[in-house]
């Protein structure tokens, strides 16, 4: 999960993604999953929660709980940053937005 670690250290996340893994219960990829769909979600109108859930296929309660060990919506400013705030054409963001698609 090193692209994932290397941007968690990036938006000031003490958070390592497979120790993430293994406190909420997930499988890496899960976590990879959940990572890029708050990233997208946080961009678009409404809950980031509420809109990550159905196109990650992750339930609420676990998104808040990996949202809460990245940071709050605080960090999700950050990782939106990093991604060039969606705008396509951000080699990164088209990845993890194909990662978030599933």
């Amino acid at each position: 999960m090193g692209i994932f670690d290397g941007i968690l250290s990036q938006i000031g996340a003490n958070v390592d993604a497979g120790a993430l893994s293994e406190r909420v219960g997930l499988p890496a990829e899960k976590v990879e999953q959940a990572i890029a769909a708050l990233g997208v979600a946080h961009t678009q109108p409404g809950d980031t929660i509420e809109t990550a859930a159905p196109t990650s296929g992750i339930a609420p309660h676990l998104l808040g709980q990996i949202l809460e060990q990245l940071g709050g919506e605080s960090a999700l400013d950050r990782f939106a940053s990093l991604l060039g705030k969606g705008e396509r054409g951000n080699p990164l963001f088209d990845g993890l937005s194909d990662l978030y698609k599933g």
